[in-house]
């Protein structure tokens, strides 16, 4: 009989590497087919917030008007939780949000007639506006004399050095500009509007026009959201917790931030108002110095009054004091600290004197409007029609700034001619870019 030796040992050493390898690619297709879900999911909701794909296909947020009862509730961000109080809805990244239970209609338009009435109303206004809007890419771009697209027109010549006109950042591309410097850009992602604000050019009332479409502040009165911009108390809408602005999208999306900024830039109608510049600046002077001001006395006054206003001893601590002792800035010694070089090695420029162009951007955001004070009821006008909103509101004109361009010659007349000629160098872009002339008349003895 054969003898049978021994069973031969399994080689160890030749099975291993094959079951590793199996455990490899089965843990390798796993997480392909996890990240696989997580990304299509990131994707459907990144794109439903920023518009590209949408939840709702349904709706045009153009043309959602909430007094019919039929907006879904918007929310933005990158996250599904969100929770509900009374009319107000938020999402758990603090961004403002808009539910169909608040209706945006100011009070004189809530009548006996009904919502019926209204919505029968509201349709046919809009198509009336349609019936002279053309295709939907002019219904983005409203143009009436030509006068919008000459203004832009004329941006797009600063910008290209057509005007061989120089100044810092005229080449730079937006993504080199820092997140700080973005900060004037508020975001209405309900509306798809970015308006950049600019202090002492009606800024006060277009903001109180975006408190009141975010829906972001509650009257003590009714309850609930403000639906008159006159209504707002004008020192509360300077409050920067009430705006989404282009500098909180780092602390808000990370990495996604410059990409999402370039999405809304392309698909939201961007407006800015603007106003001669030294006019601006005079009324800077009168607003912020021409009475006491604790804040500004602060910060800058009592700067001024040392460098330039050769004052002896200590200065009062209080802007009240110093104006009783007639100790205040003059609008000299103002225009040498802007002149001065060591002004903005120490601190950028405060908003209410800075560039327009430093503050909006315009050489690399394309804006669909540009206002100006000087003509700022007919351009408000033109901008709400625009917006597909002036059957909602109306702006706020309100009490008009009385600082006039006719001021300049008697403002500057104790100016020294050089430092009028440093100061229009200092602002030149600005008059170059949104075709306000060169003030010969103070530029000359």
């Amino acid at each position: 009989m054969e003898l049978i030796g021994p069973l031969r040992p399994t080689n160890e050493k030749c099975l291993l590497p094959s079951v590793m390898t199996m455990g490899i690619w089965r843990g390798l297709r796993v997480a392909f087919i996890l990240g696989s879900l997580f990304m299509i999911l990131l994707i459907i909701v990144y794109w439903d917030d920023v518009g590209g794909f949408n939840l709702y296909p349904l709706q045009d947020p153009k043309r959602c008007y909430p007094q019919s009862g039929s907006c879904p509730r918007v929310t933005t961000g990158l996250s599904f939780s969100t929770s509900t109080t009374g009319a107000k809805t938020s999402s758990s990244l603090t961004i403002p949000t808009t539910t169909s239970s608040t209706k945006l209609i100011p009070e004189k338009r809530r009548g006996a007639a009904g919502d019926e009435t209204q919505e029968k109303e509201d349709q046919q206004e809009q198509k009336e506006v349609e019936k002279t809007r053309g295709d939907e890419e002019e219904e983005r771009i409203y143009v009436d004399d030509g006068e919008q697209e000459a203004r832009k027109q004329r941006i797009m010549d600063v910008c290209s050095g057509k005007d061989a006109v120089e100044f810092p950042g005229r080449t730079l591309a937006f993504e080199q500009i820092s997140i700080r410097e973005l900060d004037h850009l508020i975001v209405d992602d309900t509306h798809q509007i970015i308006y950049c604000y600019v202090p002492k050019v009606a800024c006060t009332n277009w903001k109180r026009v975006m408190v009141v479409l975010s829906q972001s502040l509650i009257s003590p009165d009714s309850g609930k959201p403000y639906t008159d911009p006159e209504a707002l108390p004008p020192d509360i809408v300077h409050n920067s917790s009430l705006y989404l602005t282009f500098a909180k999208f780092w602390r808000r999306y990370g990495s996604l931030s410059r990409h999402l900024m370039a999405l809304k830039l392309q698909h939201y109608t961007k407006f800015l108002f603007v106003r001669d510049p030294f006019v601006r600046l005079i009324s800077a002077f009168r607003n912020k110095f021409g009475r006491p001001n604790k804040d500004f006395y602060t910060y800058f006054g009592s700067v001024i009054l040392r460098r330039y206003g050769n004052v002896s001893g200590s200065l009062p601590e209080k802007a009240a004091e110093a104006f009783a002792a007639g100790i205040k800035p003059t609008f000299e010694q103002f225009i040498r600290y802007l002149l001065d070089p060591e002004t903005e090695k120490e601190n950028i420029f405060n908003e209410h004197w800075r560039q327009v162009y430093r503050l909006c951007h315009p050489c690399q955001i394309k804006y669909d409007f540009i206002g100006q004070l000087e003509t700022l009821e007919n351009d408000s006008d033109k901008l709400l029609k625009l917006l597909k909103l002036d059957h909602l509101l109306h702006f706020p004109l309100g009490a008009r700034n009385q600082t006039a361009a006719s001021w300049e010659r008697d403002w500057f007349a104790q100016i020294p001619l050089t430092m009028r000629k440093q100061l229009y160098k200092l602002y030149e872009a600005d008059f170059k870019l949104f075709g306000y002339p060169k003030p010969e008349g103070i530029l000359h003895e």
